[in-house]
């Protein structure tokens, strides 16, 4: 059996990912940058880097499946064209390598930042968007990923794209910037709030979805993976139920978190030290990034837990293994 691909592999939803496939007795082959410092992978590790057309040729060669996982993924960063050279430049170098490659199926995760919301209601991968609308770095180079796939799309390479919404749940190694907000909650460091709402879905379901998105997806469509839309009061509430610990009660007004945003960034640009309030996550925060993953249940066969058992599982495993 020829192996799949999977770039992003030693990240949280990657490494989710490579489980789902073993599972399935699919070999996987991992594209990661410092093998010796990749544990827990049963996986073939092959070095390389995203910004190197040559090594992600050499890893996709052979390969009948790719699932390209990996992204740049920080809400703030010095150099922003750093940012904009592995998530635009990478994914258009593995969607070459997968065409000479020859592969049956490329899963390109973009993610929800780049679907449509709808002020009062629910986004879906047909609501209007624009390069325009996105936010920070991270969101306008993922948009940029995500139109470089859909013209690979187009042309002679079979790619399905699946856009995650919040996932949560075990492996959060780094941890991600929302499993961030659990560990800090869960340390008692979060006492507020701001008015802004997620949609929260289990990492190993998102990775399961990526399988369902392989086997049963249309060529050049997109596919929310989601579950449960929540204000974030909300999921503090939940995290208080699992935890014991009380949740926030104040709300901190958007401008005090905006101006906050302001002064934290500008002195990390001096410093070069990451923010403790990063300025694009309060302005995504400005939005309730809700959507609805009706299309991927209709056409994969998704069907997600509801948000508890994520956040759940993202605790005790945040518990278990000494963040918090």
């Amino acid at each position: 059996m020829k192996p799949a691909l999977v770039t992003g592999a030693s990240g949280f939803l990657g490494w989710h990912v490579v489980q789902v496939l073993r599972q399935r007795g699919i070999p996987v082959r991992a594209l990661v940058r410092r093998p010796a410092s990749v544990e827990d992978l049963d996986a073939e590790l092959l070095q390389g880097d995203l910004r190197d057309p040559a090594s992600v040729a050499r890893a996709a060669a052979g390969c009948s499946l790719v699932f390209h996982v990996a992204a740049d993924y920080r809400l703030w960063v010095r150099d922003p064209a750093e940012m904009f050279h592995s998530n635009v430049d990478g994914t258009r170098n593995v969607m070459e390598a997968a065409l000479r490659a020859g592969v049956e199926r490329v899963v390109y995760t973009s993610t929800v930042g780049c679907i449509g919301f709808v002020r009062g209601g629910l986004g879906d991968e047909a609501t209007p968007v624009s390069y325009g609308d996105m936010t920070g770095p991270y969101k306008q180079s993922k948009y940029q990923a995500e139109q470089v796939a859909l013209q690979y799309a187009s042309g002679r390479l079979p790619v399905v794209i699946v856009n995650p919404t919040t996932p949560v749940g075990e492996h959060d190694v780094k941890p991600t910037p929302t499993g961030q907000t659990i560990v800090d909650f869960l340390r008692g460091a979060m006492p507020a709030y701001i008015d802004t709402g997620l949609n929260v879905v289990d990492a190993r379901e998102t990775a399961e979805g990526h399988w369902l998105a392989c086997e049963h997806g249309r060529v050049g469509e997109r596919y929310i993976l989601g579950s449960e839309n929540l204000t974030l009061r909300q999921i503090f509430e939940a995290l208080s139920a699992i935890s014991g610990r009380p949740a926030p009660k104040t709300e901190i007004p958007w401008l005090v978190a905006w101006l906050a945003g302001v002064c934290s960034t500008g002195l990390a640009n001096l410093t070069g030290n990451p923010p403790r309030v990063p300025l694009a996550a309060v302005q995504m925060a400005r939005k309730k990034m809700w959507v609805t993953h009706a299309k991927a249940e209709r056409e994969l066969g998704f069907h997600p837990s509801p948000a508890g058992v994520a956040l759940r599982r993202a605790a005790d495993w945040f518990q278990g293994n000494g963040y918090c």
